[in-house]
């Protein structure tokens, strides 16, 4: 969901927001009237206080609505006691934040642009940019659409929702608990992140180190944000092989071409002619695994999406790419631009998403995300 005016999160860190839920709903936002600040602590509350408040042992919401007369301080599609369900709420900002409406041009994050045009691109302006942007995860549907409720309740008048995009991740089948979930490709997604347990890896190619930027951005990372159509009409009518190759990885084990387990790494070494895994194909692209390209790794967090049939009768599916990084030009946008030669990309088109910056979580009860931007 993207906003106009920025809107915060709960806490952002590695365990918390890395971690996989099933549903999730991406939102941006842009143009309020309110105050960047009054704006961003109402979002900051909202998913904290819609959560279960218990009153000498009842639910303060079902004591409240019981009153004559008096408004729903909740929409109530959960029932009268919301579970936490996993639910996280990340909140990031849009380079249009920082223009001369609010006075934080001085502010803006030094690798915060509008998101840069690629070659295979299609992108919808009504699909792109926002002031601030909402990831809302959960494990479970009505939770999500629950608290997207409740924020746009408390912010109503300062922010205006300019697009939204639901997401969902498919159901892990195996082999391992470790297997990764298969976007609608049906090839495995994810295998190659960096390790969000490394706090030396995080702090190399996620996290802003002080020093390197505008004070308020230690500790926080930038996000990428792609809608990617994914023909999959036409994807459905080639073969096995040819997909196989086009991605570089069985579609079954999710293996590298050659190899026998999903997380082996490719011998990249052994095939410099690529008779194995082609030289143009997707994870070879991506990562080639080389000394240049160490400092280039992403985080992504990929959900798929299906928007029904469009005019034509097709079915409009994709993924929603998220990716995370310390700076966008030295790792996304070499990656994307290698990726320009790839096969896949007559069968994908780039048509929405932005750029995003997701400053570091609250520090303590009285603190909220994005105060060090906007104090209150």
């Amino acid at each position: 969901m993207s906003f106009s005016d920025p809107p915060p999160s709960l806490q952002f860190d590695a365990s918390q927001d890395f971690g996989v839920k099933s549903v999730g709903r991406f939102i941006a936002v842009g143009g309020g009237r309110g105050g960047v600040g009054k704006s961003l602590v109402a979002v900051n509350l909202a998913p904290a206080f819609y959560t279960t408040v218990i009153v000498d042992g009842n639910p303060m919401r079902e004591l409240v609505e019981h009153l004559p007369d008096n408004t729903p301080v909740d929409s109530g599609i959960l029932g009268a006691i919301d579970s936490p369900d996993s639910l996280t709420v990340t909140i990031g900002f849009g380079s249009s934040l920082f223009d001369s409406r609010y006075g934080l041009a001085s502010k803006r994050p030094k690798y915060l642009t509008t998101m840069p045009t690629f070659t295979h691109d299609e992108i919808d302006p009504a699909r792109a940019g926002g002031d601030i942007v909402l990831q809302i995860c959960a494990n479970h549907r009505d939770t999500v659409v629950h608290t997207m409720r409740e924020i746009l309740r408390a912010v109503a008048g300062r922010l205006v929702v300019r697009w939204t995009l639901d997401g969902f991740q498919s159901a892990k089948r195996g082999p391992t608990q470790r297997s990764n979930a298969r976007n609608l490709f049906a090839f495995r997604d994810g295998t190659s992140n960096p390790d969000v347990t490394d706090p030396a890896e995080m702090n190399r190619v996620i996290w802003v180190q002080p020093g390197s930027e505008p004070a308020w951005t230690a500790g926080g990372t930038y996000l990428v944000a792609r809608t990617i159509r994914m023909h999959v009409e036409f994807w459905d009518r080639v073969g096995m092989l040819e997909q196989e190759q086009m991605i570089g990885r069985y579609r079954v084990s999710g293996a590298p071409l050659g190899g026998t387990r999903e997380f082996q790494n490719p011998d990249y070494p052994s095939d410099p002619k690529g008779k194995r895994i082609p030289l143009d194909a997707h994870i070879r692209l991506a990562n080639p695994r080389t000394p240049a390209t160490a400092d280039q790794r992403i985080l992504r967090r990929g959900y798929n999406y299906h928007r029904g049939i469009d005019e034509a009768g097709d079915l409009d599916q994709g993924l929603l790419f998220l990716a995370f990084n310390q700076n966008p030009p030295r790792q996304f946008v070499n990656i994307q631009r290698r990726l320009e030669t790839e096969p896949m990309v007559d069968y994908i088109t780039p048509v929405g998403g932005g750029y995003f910056f997701l400053p570091p979580g609250a520090k303590g009860g009285s603190d909220w995300v994005g105060s060090g931007l906007a104090p209150a």
